[in-house]
């Protein structure tokens, strides 16, 4: 994997008023790198998260896309980098309660300018692999918690974004699912270029990660090559023929 970073952040803090959540967070993510986030609750992981996406501003240093600075981006320009280029997975799935299946994964295209019909070709192998084919006309009221993760899963994934924000994608799901959906990060990482962080409690998840970075107090630690974080991780689903992955 080369040097350059798609995205960094350099010296970021997160504020909430008086409350500090995140200090000085430095990270650099670069394409087709799969990046996991741990650390115990309330350590700031998905305030980090938030910051990096553009969802919440940085009150001190700066987060950077492909040479540029969130702050001197315009409203505008901030919400198409959110809607065209990122995909994230908020915890709680976050999905249209008045759209179907397939709408709700196809909405970033949709978002996008793209006819409903193509739109929804699309979205169509990236349920089946999560196994949602058949649940495509259902609406969310009808789901289980875990179908309705992996629902909001394929919406991140849909339409190829150059990063892509995991907020426990798998901490819903059992381990059949929570392992094609790993699949599912670790494909688009090593296919399209795609680069993943993945906030997450599954030493699963993080062991199959390039990089690790372990967060306490709101501070980032330093990365360390997840393999070498978790050598004690048993093996999981997510393991079954999958070729190595090369950090190179």
């Amino acid at each position: 994997m080369g040097t350059r970073s798609v995205l960094r952040a350099d010296g970021v803090d997160v504020r909430y008023g008086s409350h500090l959540a995140v200090r000085g967070a430095c990270l650099a993510l670069a394409p087709g790198e799969v990046v996991a986030v741990t650390g115990s609750s309330g350590s700031g992981k998905t305030s980090l998260l938030h910051c990096l996406a553009g969802i919440v501003p940085a009150a001190a240093g700066a987060v950077v896309f492909e040479g540029r600075g969130y702050e001197t981006l315009s409203d505008e320009e901030l919400s198409g980098l959110r809607r065209e280029r990122y995909g994230y997975v908020f915890q709680h799935g976050e999905l249209l309660p008045e759209l179907t299946v397939e709408e709700n994964a196809a909405l970033p295209l949709r978002l996008a300018g793209q006819r409903k019909g193509p739109a929804h070709r699309a979205a169509a192998p990236v349920l089946d692999r999560l196994g949602l084919a058949d649940l495509r006309d259902r609406r969310v009221a009808q789901l289980s918690g875990g179908q309705a993760q992996r629902v909001a899963v394929a919406r991140a994934l849909v339409h190829r974004p150059a990063v892509v924000f995991a907020d426990e994608p798998t901490g819903a799901l059992d381990s059949v699912n929570a392992a094609a959906v790993l699949d599912e990060f670790l494909a688009l990482a090593r296919d399209r270029g795609t680069a993943v962080v993945l906030v997450t409690h599954d030493e699963n998840v993080a062991r199959h990660a390039d990089t690790r970075y372990v967060m306490r107090d709101g501070r980032l630690g330093v990365p360390v090559p997840a393999a070498a974080a978790a050598p004690d991780a048993a093996p999981g689903p997510a393991d079954a023929d999958r070729p190595a992955r090369s950090s190179a």
